[in-house]
């Protein structure tokens, strides 16, 4: 088989094919969450469908197994639904597999009845202030990926020893994930299948202070009461909130009566803030919540090109006339931060593919429940036949990994909707070639992709290497090992 990586269901794929005179060729790009259930969700839809899910990584589950903090076990769960979806036999599985590089959008639309973009957000949103650019100033995503083994982020190697602290920029899971990490005690991480080399790193660590910085105020902070209790309960942890922050507005009160999670989110800010924790002193340390503040530019440190603190704007909130919603507004009064590590909590952004129709300003595809319009202005836009989108890329870096669910349930029902009206497969003209076609383009073009026995290897190995050291899994985390281990185990 030379360089490729085939999983030994091929002939089972072609005898359900030869079954079933009337298949309907999916493919999926992206093995995230919304993906896998994209892919669920079509398989019990539609007895007849074939679902083939691309990635560009070797490894399946995207930010399942890149996202989620190592901390908690408990969300990565999920894998275990997705693994029983990709041994479905009508179902495979091609890791290794870049969309727009090694395959392309129109190659796929040729071969496939219904071709489902969920592939997420791999870049970041910008904060366009002075000092963006300078070293020490990461996003969250990075900082992320690199501690969860993303084999594009092994080699990031953030600065933790120069500083003893960092500024988050933003409220919201992620922020509070990447804060976590930062001050939790080591010991408490090393049976997590956190990264090596970020385990190694964090060990040698001198951050004891880190900032949270948000634009609105506590009744407005984007994270789940789950997530801030987890963070205020640390151990040797002193928590800092400042009880000016917690003054609420009548505008504030109707927040608070209409949605009961920022109500569970400010009554845990308000006991922080009234009942502080008694340490016993040995290392200490300290996590600052800073509301009503936006980053104005970064500046230097005195000797060197790398972040030496941030300075703040503080902000006001006032109401927005169209949405109706509270905004943040400068003031015009300024303070500044010491700090030698920023990350950048303000938002993931999805990239767009050639053919792609993409609204830039609001980094997703323009979509009518996941079916892709030709263009983001209503008065233009045709549907694209055969092309549907789930998840990020359809509505946005928001909500939890179950939010994928519902988003993919209606995207599935779009599909279905179609089919029913004879509008994704032709009445005329012969099959598309789907799964065989897809493998025959890789083959022409020498791209080694990895099958599920490939990724099966990597699991045994990451396995087996976490044993030694009590851990769930010790991961791989260079393209090159990954690729190598899934050819040869």
């Amino acid at each position: 088989m030379g360089r490729f990586f085939f999983h030994g269901r091929r002939l089972m794929a072609r005898g359900f094919s030869s079954l079933n005179l009337n298949p309907l060729r999916v493919c999926v790009v992206g093995s995230g969450p919304a993906g896998f259930y994209t892919a669920e969700k079509m398989l019990k839809a539609h007895e007849g469908a074939e679902v083939d899910i691309i990635d560009r990584l070797p490894t399946p589950f995207g930010l399942v197994r890149s996202g989620v903090a190592p901390d908690h076990p408990e969300t990565k769960i999920v894998v275990n639904q997705f693994s029983r979806v990709a041994a479905n036999a009508r179902c495979s599985f091609f890791g290794n597999v870049s969309l727009g590089t090694n395959v392309t959008l129109s190659d796929l639309r040729q071969m496939y009845d219904v071709v489902v973009l969920a592939y997420g957000a791999e870049s970041d949103r910008s904060l366009g202030v002075p000092g963006e650019d300078l070293r020490g100033i990461h996003s969250a995503r990075e900082f992320v990926w690199w501690y969860n083994g993303h084999p594009d982020y092994c080699d990031m190697s953030p600065d933790l020893k120069s500083t003893d602290t960092a500024v988050v920029l933003g409220q919201g899971n992620v922020a509070l994930d990447v804060a976590r990490i930062l001050l939790r005690p080591t010991s408490e991480l090393e049976t997590t299948d956190i990264a090596d080399h970020a385990l190694a790193s964090l060990r040698e660590s001198n951050i004891r202070k880190v900032y949270l910085v948000g634009r609105r105020g506590p009744v407005q902070a984007a994270c789940t009461a789950k997530e801030l209790r987890e963070i205020l309960g640390m151990r040797n942890l002193r928590v800092h909130v400042q009880e000016a922050d917690l003054v609420t507005a009548p505008v504030d009160e109707e927040e608070l009566k209409k949605n009961r999670i920022q109500r569970r989110v400010y009554e845990l800010f308000s006991k922080a803030a009234t009942s502080p924790r008694e340490l016993d002193g040995v290392d200490d340390r300290d996590l600052h919540f800073m509301f009503f503040r936006k980053p104005d530019r970064f500046f230097p440190s005195e000797l060197s090109s790398r972040v030496g603190g941030v300075r703040l704007e503080k902000t006001c909130l006032k109401e927005n006339g169209a949405s109706g919603k509270q905004v943040a507004v400068g003031t015009g009064e300024f303070e500044d931060i010491k700090c030698g590590l920023v990350l950048k909590s303000i938002g993931y952004k999805s990239l767009p593919v050639d053919g792609l129709p993409f609204d830039e300003r609001r980094g997703v595809v323009p979509n009518v429940k996941g079916k892709v319009l030709s263009s983001d202005q209503p008065e233009k836009a045709i549907v694209e036949q055969g092309l549907y989108v789930a998840g990020w890329l359809k509505r946005g870096p928001t909500g939890i990994i179950a939010t994928n669910l519902y988003c993919a349930e209606e995207t599935v029902a779009s599909i279905m909707e179609d089919v029913k009206n004879g509008l994704v497969i032709p009445n005329s003209g012969s099959p598309k070639a789907g799964r065989e076609g897809l493998l025959q383009s890789l083959q022409d073009r020498n791209i080694p992709f990895v099958q599920l026995n490939g990724w099966a290897r990597i699991d045994s190995k990451e396995r087996m290497l976490g044993q030694f050291k009590n851990k769930p899994r010790e991961k791989i985390t260079t393209w090159d090992e990954l690729l190598r281990v899934a050819t040869n185990g």
